[in-house]
């Protein structure tokens, strides 16, 4: 009798740890929500951030300066993208700050 309720024991631990391995699965295989991308202007790059297919932020020009001009390479177009998205990330204001263009070394 003792044998059948162990076995009735693990067969229900195994069943749980499975069903546990399953979620942790899921959970981790789940794709970023946040994607950014570069796009061409007339005079430089822009960049947008999309949230499931669905554009949050589209910036042709580089914020925080006075002038109204593209970023100059689409790698400095994608560095802003990625801060604006780690602002995002933590729940914080996507605002760019002159300093922070200056730290990632953006051509203005």
């Amino acid at each position: 009798m003792t044998i059948n309720n162990k076995q009735y024991f693990w067969s229900k631990i195994q069943k749980c740890l499975i069903v546990f391995a399953i979620l942790l699965f899921i959970a981790c295989a789940k794709k970023e929500s946040l994607r950014t991308a570069s796009f061409k202007t007339s005079s430089g790059w822009g960049y947008t951030i999309a949230y499931k297919e669905k554009v949050l932020i589209k910036q042709s020009v580089i914020p925080v300066i006075s002038d109204t001009k593209s970023f100059k390479t689409e790698d400095d177009a994608l560095k802003v993208a990625d801060l604006v998205k780690q602002k995002l990330k933590q729940n914080l204001s996507p605002t760019v700050t002159k300093n922070e263009l200056i730290l990632l070394k953006i051509k203005l």
